[in-house]
């Protein structure tokens, strides 16, 4: 991932992230909330193995459709979250993780004193269209 797409002030969306995601068959959408903060931390996608990871671990796991296999956020930045809830939508074709940052931590970025950032930690000006980060 590029520096520009993480800490730009450009917005660059994703448009096809569910064209690629359609080239995983079997995967849903999962949203992710802090348990203590009620802040949605990212949206990602599992398949039944993550799912069944998941509860066996009591870890948040996903499926990467980039790389298709299975992620455990945080494993490699070591911003891992306990498994707290699984919630099914009414539809059963999307889940709600609620979770628990282990070391505090949420996202593999960081501001500039060093600390994991919430995910959504930039805003979109509506006026100007420039992204604003509200942790830098």
């Amino acid at each position: 991932m590029s520096k520009e797409l993480e800490e730009g002030t450009t917005l660059q969306l994703d448009f096809n992230k569910l064209a690629k995601v359609a080239q995983c068959p079997g995967v849903i959408p999962v949203a992710v909330q802090n348990a203590d903060t009620q802040e949605v931390i990212l949206v990602a996608y599992v398949n039944q193995l993550a799912l069944d990871k998941s509860i066996e671990t009591g870890s948040a796991v996903f499926w990467s459709t980039s790389r298709n296999e299975l992620w455990e956020k945080g494993k490699t930045s070591g911003e891992t979250f306990d498994l707290l809830e699984v919630r099914v939508n009414c539809e059963q074709n999307s889940l709600l993780y609620i979770v628990r940052p282990r070391r505090g931590g949420i996202c593999h970025t960081k501001n500039r004193q060093g600390e994991p950032r919430n995910c959504y930690y930039r805003r979109l000006n509506l006026q100007t269209g420039v992204l604003e980060n509200l942790d830098p």
